[in-house]
């Protein structure tokens, strides 16, 4: 059993997590790729609300992926949106990203090669990595502007999405631990930390939700 005080400390990450940008219109919308098929349904959505005219997917396979997505994260996510009815020439595939930071170099260069000029990026996520993107495009990407977004689920809607909820818990531990390390490692800015959130946080560690953290060094 998960206690109502887990949830709770669930919940706070799950908050902190979220950016909640106001959504507008940007030179080129950039899913994330990830196990979650929704980044691709969300980036769709937003590119038929006319969010971006092009949509980069970056991401190859991981662990959690290889099995369900063996064609590669992007690859997988293209094939979704054209699905979906959007036109194979608004759609430009990365298919190398292993990480978060890679997404952004990656799709940054795919994008200068193509000599494509941005000055915005609608970076498509899971709702509990919108905040680690922003601060990676931030510190990888300084010269442009950078809007988070992601599927608008709750914690619960997400949990029953999943079917798994210790994993969820332990990726929203592993989520947040990223943000308090990557900082000094360069691979995103700093951001405060609520004194609530690094509680929760804590207590979630010592009740063992530590699948997802990066071992010490």
């Amino acid at each position: 059993m998960i206690s109502a005080q887990t949830w709770s400390d669930a919940q706070r990450l799950w908050d902190f997590q979220k950016m909640n940008h106001e959504l507008r219109p940007c030179s080129v919308g950039i899913g994330l790729g990830s196990h979650d098929l929704g980044v691709a349904d969300v980036t769709v959505n937003l590119y038929q609300l006319g969010m971006f005219p092009l949509i980069v997917f970056t991401g190859a396979t991981s662990r959690t992926t290889r099995d369900r997505m063996p064609r590669g994260e992007a690859e997988h996510y293209r094939e979704r949106a054209l699905e979906l009815g959007v036109p194979a020439s608004a759609i430009l595939v990365e298919p190398k990203a292993r990480n978060t930071g890679e997404n952004i170099n990656f799709a940054r260069e795919l994008l200068a090669e193509r000599g494509i000029d941005v000055s915005s990026v609608l970076l498509v996520s899971k709702p509990y990595e919108e905040r680690r993107a922003y601060a990676t495009a931030r510190r990888l990407w300084p010269g442009v502007e950078t809007v988070s977004a992601s599927a608008p689920m709750t914690l619960s809607e997400y949990v029953d999405s999943m079917k798994d909820p210790r994993l969820v818990l332990d990726m929203l531990v592993g989520a947040q631990q990223r943000l308090l390390i990557y900082p000094e490692q360069g691979f995103m800015i700093r951001q405060a930390v609520p004194d609530a959130v690094a509680a929760a946080y804590e207590r979630l560690c010592s009740e063992g939700f530590t699948s997802r953290l990066m071992p010490a060094h």
